[in-house]
Parts: structure tokens; C-alpha cells; sequence
């Protein structure tokens, strides 16, 4: 399968195609969607660009530069964006496992927090290189251009389904799922979640798992579209709606018996407005949480109940997973989920 035929196929020119694989600018987006999910549908590009590197050095097998490669090293892309950074309570902690992992196995690490454009990337000499690990969002043209280079790579709390790969998650949809089970064992029956379904994979994942629990018990939830508390994707004025909504909830004399939250972030916006307008935590509302990042330690606040993430394991498992990936570049990708454990704290209580 040469490019010629992707072009053929998809009716654009051979230089469009190459444009859209290497990530490169100047493709409209929906043409750049059509060509690489009919590179993949030809099995051209996934099967083809991966180079084979040596598990103790990351430098290509039989390549001619070898020699002259620097030492091996591992690159953690993370860009800043949507609160993606290495100050983050939960960002911070997967890139501490990430790090620990690595200086384990004596392998050097380069940090990248923000989007390299195509000149910064090229700056990158792949015989150096032994894989990458991308924490958080990453674009779809910054993997294409990443994949095109022939680097291994592992993401973390991210996927793209234009681009498979190697993934690990958190099992977003089963603690959710146990949340939601406990919630309504504890009696409650009015519950409301609180976070966007769009903001990110992991919420949306979290969001469905809540949803249909709350449907296999027979109780409705709000739609999605219509709901400004579905809609939240922690932006600045999250602040300002998540007040607002909450406001107009008492004021119409409708708060539900429990908040379910996507993260702690949330939760702890939840519990500071409702505790400042004298709403009782937990006897008038109980709160749950998701991450375990305990924001802060306001002794007006009562600890919230949350899912411990491992967030270290995720780290530490993502290299396990890259070295298996340079091991054995031609198998097929997996993805990894890894469970948490419900922490039940003072937020909470049954009816």
C-alpha cells in the first residue's frame, strides 16, 4: 500500500496525503480524517512507519546512525493545557511515577510541557529516543507527527481514534459504576452529577458509567445538553456556573439528597458554595468525589469521600507498557485499565 493509492482512494492529491499523516498543516480536517482512517482501513502507516529498536539502548535496530546516537532517553510530552500541568495534585503524581520508573531502568528523561511545532519536533533525533509517554490531551496532529517520526509512544488518560495505540486508563466507568451502586444503596434516590461528558475522555467515561447505573434502578437523569452542570469542563468561570447553578437550586428549593462529582476539583467547588450558603454537609447533601487529590484542607470542609487513583501505578505502568511495545513492536495495541478504591469519608452519609 503505497501513498499513491491512499490518494487514489480518498480522491486528493499524493502530497495531500503526506501532508495528513506527517501532521503537517495546509489539510482541511475533514479531508485530513478521511485520509488517515483510510490509511488504516489499508493497513498502511500503523504497520509500516514503526521502527524496530533495541530494548537496552531505544536505538534502531540496524540503523546507520546508531553510532552516533545520544544516550537513550524517554520523552513525556504533557502539554499545558486544561489544567495539564506538573503542579497538578493529579498530573503531578502520574508524571512522579513516570519519573520513578524510569530512573529505575537508568533511562534519561526529557520533559515537554507545551505544543512543539513541526520545527521543534524535528529538533528530536529518534536514534536518541527510546519511546515517549503522552500524559493528558495531546492533539491529533502533534500523534501524527510524533508517529511519523517512528517514536514508540504510551498515553496516559488519553486516546485518539484516529490514531491507535498503546493506552492506559483509570476504569473510569466501573468506579464510577460502584459510586452510583453505593449511593443508591445508601437510600438515596435524587442524585445529581455534576462535571461535562465532553471535557474528556475519563469524564465521559465516568459519566456513562453513572448514567446507566442510575437507569438499571429505574431513575432518570437529566439530559446532558440542557443541564449547565453537564456541561462544566473546567475552564475559569466553572467557578461563576457552578455557584450559579447551585444558587438557583436552593432558591428553588431543589438540591438533591447527594451531588455525584466527575472530580474532586468539583467537588470541592460543590461543598465550599454550599457550606458558605449554610447548606449542611452531609445531613442536608452528601458529596462524592473522583481522583482522591484532597484540594485542600479547609477545616470547614468535611473530608470527601472519593476513588483513590493510583496515579504513580498509572505512570509506572506506561513504561512497563512502552518496553513491552519496544520488545515487540508488531503486537497488537492494548489498553489498560486500573482500578481504584472507594474512600468513604466524612461527605457522606445514608438516608
Amino acid at each position: 500500500m503505497t501513498m499513491q493509492q491512499i490518494a487514489e482512494q480518498v480522491g486528493v492529491s499524493k502530497f495531500a496525503v503526506s501532508q495528513a499523516l506527517s501532521g503537517k498543516p495546509g489539510v482541511a480536517e475533514d479531508t485530513r480524517t478521511k485520509i488517515v482512517q483510510t490509511a488504516n482501513e489499508l493497513g498502511y502507516f500503523w504497520k509500516t512507519k514503526i521502527i524496530k529498536r533495541s530494548p537496552s539502548t531505544g536505538l534502531e535496530i540496524n540503523g546507520n546512525r546508531a553510532q552516533d546516537a545520544a544516550k537513550s532517553t524517554v520523552i513525556i510530552l504533557m502539554p499545558n493545557v486544561r489544567f495539564q500541568s506538573r503542579e497538578s495534585l493529579f498530573w503531578g503524581r502520574i508524571i512522579d511515577g513516570v519519573s520513578a520508573a524510569l530512573a529505575e531502568k537508568e533511562i534519561g528523561v526529557m520533559m515537554i510541557t507545551e505544543n512543539y511545532s513541526e520545527r521543534s519536533l524535528k529538533s528530536i533525533n529518534p536514534n536518541g529516543v527510546l519511546g515517549l509517554i503522552g500524559i493528558g490531551y495531546i492533539a491529533t496532529n502533534l500523534l501524527l507527527e510524533i508517529r511519523q517520526m517512528g517514536i514508540p509512544f504510551v498515553l496516559i488518560d488519553h486516546e485518539d481514534p484516529m490514531i491507535p495505540s498503546d493506552t492506559v486508563f483509570m476504569n473510569n466507568y466501573d468506579c464510577m459504576r460502584q459510586i452510583t451502586s453505593l449511593v443508591l444503596q445508601a437510600g438515596h434516590k435524587d442524585v445529581r452529577f455534576i462535571g461535562g461528558p465532553r471535557y474528556s475522555r475519563s469524564f465521559h467515561d465516568r459519566w456513562l458509567g453513572f448514567r446507566i447505573m442510575m437507569e438499571e434502578n429505574g431513575l432518570s437523569v437529566p439530559n446532558p445538553e440542557e443541564d449547565p452542570l453537564l456541561q462544566l469542563e473546567l475552564e475559569e468561570n466553572e467557578y461563576i456556573v457552578v455557584r450559579r447553578e447551585l444558587d438557583l437550586l436552593i432558591a428553588q428549593n431543589k438540591l438533591p439528597t447527594v451531588f455525584v462529582c466527575a472530580n474532586d476539583f468539583l467537588a470541592y467547588l460543590v461543598m465550599e458554595r454550599l457550606i458558605e450558603r449554610g447548606i449542611s454537609i452531609p445531613d442536608t447533601v452528601s458529596i462524592t468525589g473522583f481522583d482522591h487529590t484532597d484540594e485542600t484542607n479547609d477545616p470547614k470542609l468535611p473530608t470527601l469521600s472519593t476513588i483513590h487513583v493510583p496515579n504513580k501505578r498509572m505512570g509506572k505502568r506506561a513504561v512497563e507498557m512502552l518496553y513491552t511495545r519496544v520488545n515487540d513492536p508488531d503486537r497488537p495495541f492494548e489498553k489498560t485499565l486500573i482500578n481504584g478504591n472507594f474512600m468513604l469519608r466524612n461527605s457522606f452519609k445514608k438516608i
